[in-house]
């Protein structure tokens, strides 16, 4: 059994496509899967003015994420500055790197999306999954705790009843468990996810880029708290002899498509 890991990105268009691959461990990510994802999320954002207008987030072999590569910790789980150096400066690097992509993020959820996977899905704006999908992070069994920031991202994407069992309780849950307590947009056949996160992109992908990085930069600050919220006040309306803006409004008023 191969157990070759990666992060691949690829362009179709105005689309990237991220995709998470552990061949027979359901993708479970390894030390160099965190470190790839943190570079490919880095990438993205020095891009700039690209042509990219949105990026689907999604696993190989029908799995999304299983969690992480167990194999690997006990080359370093049992030592703390080893330990701090793995959760702090690889893991959230990874995590704060997709929070900080300023295109839409869009999770195409598959199979299992358990602890790493919770958490990648948890940096994305909307999230689609299979039927069959389940959710998790049952590392109570392990003997250990999900990381400080960590947990804080999954607790306010998931709320506080689903996380506190899935962390106390070691809970597992469906897809329309999930659905109904608003982490995910939608719940579809296991067969049409792939097909509705494409189309959900390629919707995005037609709108204006500056409206989705602004509308980024206020999620962004809402989630940071009332002083960055703030502070974004100060250049709200910046926007306002744009180019987009523009071509937005003379569009609807010719009732044409905008090109933007």
């Amino acid at each position: 059994m191969t157990t070759e890991s990666s992060i691949s990105l690829r362009r179709d268009g105005a689309i990237a496509v991220v995709t998470l691959s552990n061949a027979g461990r359901l993708n479970a990510m390894t030390r160099a899967m965190w470190r790839e994802l943190r570079a490919v999320f880095d990438g993205l954002r020095s891009e700039g003015d690209s042509a990219l207008r949105c990026v689907v987030v999604r696993g190989e072999g029908g799995a999304f994420c299983a969690g992480g590569d167990i194999s690997e910790y006990p080359s370093f789980r049992f030592s703390e500055p080893s330990l701090r150096e793995f959760h702090e400066n690889e893991v959230w690097a990874a995590l704060q790197a997709m929070l900080d992509c300023p295109l839409p993020l869009v999770a195409q959820i598959e199979g299992a999306c358990m602890g790493a996977g919770i958490e990648i899905a948890s940096c994305c704006d909307i999230r689609l999954a299979g039927a069959s999908a389940k959710f998790g992070a049952p590392i109570a069994k392990l003997g250990f705790p999900m990381a400080p920031r960590e947990a804080a991202l999954v607790h306010g994407a998931i709320g506080d009843v689903l996380a506190r069992d899935m962390l106390l309780a070691a809970g597992v849950h469906g897809a329309q468990r999930l659905y109904d307590a608003g982490f995910l947009l939608q719940v579809l056949p296991d067969n049409e996810v792939a097909l509705a996160a494409q189309s959900h992109a390629q919707r995005i992908a037609v709108l204006s880029p500056q409206a989705a990085r602004l509308h980024k930069a206020t999620f962004a600050a809402l989630r940071a708290g009332a002083p960055s919220a703030h502070v974004l006040l100060a250049t709200a309306y910046d926007y306002a002899d744009s180019a987009e803006h523009r071509e937005g409004i003379a569009a609807f008023l010719a009732k044409r498509r905008p090109n933007f």
